[in-house]
């Protein structure tokens, strides 16, 4: 069988797959399942176009790592042909863990589990099916291979995650203000003494993508009405979890379903290696056929969050300068609950409030080296002076509350 196949990418053009195990590796089901789970949740109630999958993102993210890769081999890093398909395998299924809708319901399935958790679980069972041979690639994305700067082009501020996830959200929601020169990034990337660094002269490419992830999350990724459509999901989920043992007309598709009905954690995956191939059966098609089955649920409160997410009819989301104060909140509650008819307790989830924050470039856990032309390596900060660096790697915080619109409630804001 022919495994040499080419995918036609609307962001790169052609994609090769390079040899027949990643070939393998991509038609096995639980990469298939990536078609199925979009790349940006509900982002496209904003931009309609942001229908993109973590498939072709997944796809897109080994192209880089290959072209990475290979300028690094031509500045004459010496990358063995082992190194080279464990980077390729590592980034191609570092999202191989996420659940239905992405980053949304990450935490509203079970307790505490995050994706890159559920990512490690996978990978060690791919590595089963595979007969060992994708050991390599774990140890590159767990880090624990010790040349560092490989595990640093799958997760780090300049992995390639982030540069294609970027590039492609741009786009596909047409948003051209948080367009990445990912090409000219990858160019004036280098490797010393195992750490990936940026070349001097890559300095000012450097700043336009921290500037360009910073537009994107707030325009994108915290765009108030991506905000405020999650949270309604978010809600449902939980609400459905809350009468699922006190209705006895609640039902879902059966993956769903499973982990509805129990109160999962880490160590019930741990127990039972049944549950993380029932999650891999999970994705964005088991919620909506599930609210489809919610839409005229005796529950008020399921009915009503099911039936505004199908049909977009989305809460009002306010931007606060300040945390709502907790009086405030119970006033807001109890003016929901008489106009809708609902006793106070039904309204904790359609009154939702919080916050976000976002930080272009925090130097916390990975920061971004700069190699001088002297020799010097040095963190980006310190390296240049670029007050526009500077001042986007001061933490944003944003405060939110999420009402249904039957409500005008200026004298709280």
């Amino acid at each position: 069988m022919n495994k040499k196949k080419i995918f036609n990418d609307p962001v790169y053009g052609f994609i090769n797959i390079p040899n027949a195990l990643i070939f393998d590796i991509i038609e096995h089901p639980y990469f298939q399942r990536l078609r199925r789970i979009k790349q940006l949740g509900l982002s496209d109630y904003v931009y309609p176009g942001a229908i993109h999958t973590r498939f072709s993102h997944a796809l897109g993210a080994m192209h880089l790592m290959r072209k990475t890769l290979d300028s690094l081999r031509e500045k004459g890093q010496m990358i063995f042909e082992a190194e080279y398909e464990g980077a390729l395998i590592a980034i191609l299924l570092h999202d191989i863990g996420h659940g239905p809708f992405s980053h949304t319901l990450e935490f509203s399935l079970f307790k505490n589990v995050s994706h890159e958790s559920i990512t490690a679980w996978t990978l060690d069972a791919l590595n089963k099916d595979f007969a060992g041979k994708l050991t390599l690639a774990i140890e590159i994305f767990k880090g624990t291979y010790p040349r560092k700067f490989l595990t640093q082009l799958v997760s780090s501020q300049l992995d390639m995650d982030r540069l294609d996830y970027l590039k492609r959200d741009c786009f596909f929601t047409g948003v051209q203000e948080g367009t990445v020169g990912a090409e000219r990034i990858i160019k004036m990337l280098n490797v010393v003494d195992d750490e990936l660094v940026v070349e001097e002269k890559g300095i000012y490419s450097i700043e336009s993508f921290i500037s360009a992830r910073r537009i994107m999350y707030w325009q994108v990724y915290l765009h108030k009405t991506s905000i405020c459509s999650e949270k309604m999901l978010i809600e449902l989920i939980k609400r459905v979890s809350i009468c699922w043992d006190k209705s006895t007309s609640m039902s879902a598709t059966p993956a769903l379903s499973l982990f509805l009905s129990n109160d999962l954690s880490a160590q019930d995956f741990n127990k039972n290696p049944k549950l993380l191939r029932t999650f891999m059966e999970l994705d964005d098609t088991d919620i909506w056929g599930s609210i489809k089955l919610w839409l005229n649920h005796e529950d008020p409160v399921i009915n009503i969050l099911s039936n505004a997410l199908k049909d977009r009819r989305l809460f009002k989301i306010e931007i606060l300068e300040e945390p709502l104060k907790s009086v405030h909140l119970t006033d807001i509650k109890k003016e929901v609950a008489k106009r809708l008819k609902l006793p106070l307790e039904m309204t904790h989830s359609l009154v939702t409030h919080g916050s976000v924050t976002n930080a272009a470039y925090t130097a916390k856990n990975h920061i971004i080296n700069i190699l001088r032309k002297n020799g010097k390596v040095e963190e980006i900060t310190a390296a240049v002076d670029l007050p526009n660096i500077k001042v986007m790697s001061k933490i944003v915080k944003k405060n939110y509350l999420c009402y249904p619109k039957i409500l005008y409630l200026p004298k709280y804001l």
